[in-house]
């Protein structure tokens, strides 16, 4: 029988899968961890890659025995509740996330983001920082995705070029945190409209609740990326309340920190395409984990958050 300890590891910032599981049974069967569905006729197994695996949704309608959550402990993949479709996470440590228990996890990341955070000037310059690096991600990436080049989604175009110029120095500016979410709030406002201009989706208006194809699939896809965020702060060991944006108002807001670093380059723009060509859910977040992927955009995040924590405190 295969071992845990015979698994080749794979660094969190190279896995590949992120699960959404629903209507199904989640265990552990001769070393393996296994979910099990039921056909019309027949009980159906399907093998988990837990050594490859980041994170994994249970939606409704399935249940998980003691012994799988212990293998999955154990190859650090962290296990969310949510609701159908994804959204939205219910279960809970930290933010939506039963972390795994481990000790062995650094210590250098925390202390040095500890070594700024209570230091709100330098705070506020890490979360410029953070904002920066977000507009030069989506720089990178709409430059060279050809599909989303082919979607109209072009980095040159007059209308994405003078918002990015014009945020990009709205952030170097911001005198508090309080402005920069006013400048983030504009920004990802001003990207709804340009991805709805471009997919014809006519006016839309972010709706957390609305059933429209496109608030769904933005709601699906922000929590991929916070599963992403999640992953990335526990591994480097720090905890998700010490937010550098939007911690005055939830606890686990580090987490949306972090997502928020791929989430308009990658979530966005496909939330309105998968809309446009009416994809299922399924689709969707098959594109998206296909994207996190070909951009890299776990390392992305790995990198961003090990520099902060060791560069920021000499700001």
């Amino acid at each position: 029988m295969e071992q845990l300890t015979d698994l080749k590891s794979i660094l969190h910032s190279k896995r590949a899968n992120i699960y959404y599981l629903d209507k199904c049974r989640v265990m552990q069967k001769d070393g393996r961890v296994l979910y099990l569905t039921e056909a019309n006729t027949e009980k159906q197994y399907w093998n988990i890659p837990i050594a490859n695996t980041t994170c994994i949704l249970l939606g409704t309608g399935t249940s998980i025995t003691q012994a799988a959550v212990r293998m999955l402990a154990s190859a650090g993949v962290l296990i969310g509740f949510s609701g159908s479709g994804g959204t939205p996470l219910i279960a809970a440590n930290e933010i939506e996330w039963f972390t795994p228990q481990s000790e062995y996890r650094p210590t250098d990341y925390v202390q040095g983001w500890m070594s700024f955070w209570f230091d709100p000037e330098k705070r506020l310059q890490v979360a410029k920082e953070f904002q920066g690096l977000r507009l030069e991600y989506l720089r990178k990436i709409w430059g060279k995705d050809r599909e989303l080049q082919n979607e109209g989604f072009k980095i040159n175009e007059t209308d994405i070029s003078s918002a990015l110029d014009l945020f990009t120095r709205a952030i170097e500016n911001a005198p508090n945190v309080t402005q920069l979410l006013l400048v983030e709030a504009r920004l990802t406002k001003t990207l709804y409209k340009i991805a709805a201009n471009r997919t014809k989706h006519g006016d839309f208006v972010r709706d957390h609740e609305s059933m429209d194809n496109a608030n769904a699939f933005l709601n699906h896809g922000n929590y991929l990326a916070y599963g992403l965020g999640a992953t990335t702060l526990w591994v480097l060991g720090i905890p998700h309340g010490f937010a550098v944006m939007h911690g005055k108002t939830r606890r686990g807001a580090l987490v949306f920190d972090v997502a928020d670093l791929i989430k308009d380059t990658l979530i966005l723009p496909w939330a309105f395409i998968c809309a446009k060509e009416q994809a299922t859910e399924q689709e969707f977040r098959q594109q998206c984990l296909q994207k996190f992927t070909q951009h890299k955009a776990l390392d992305f995040m790995f990198d961003v958050v090990k520099e902060v924590s060791m560069t920021a405190d000499s700001l």
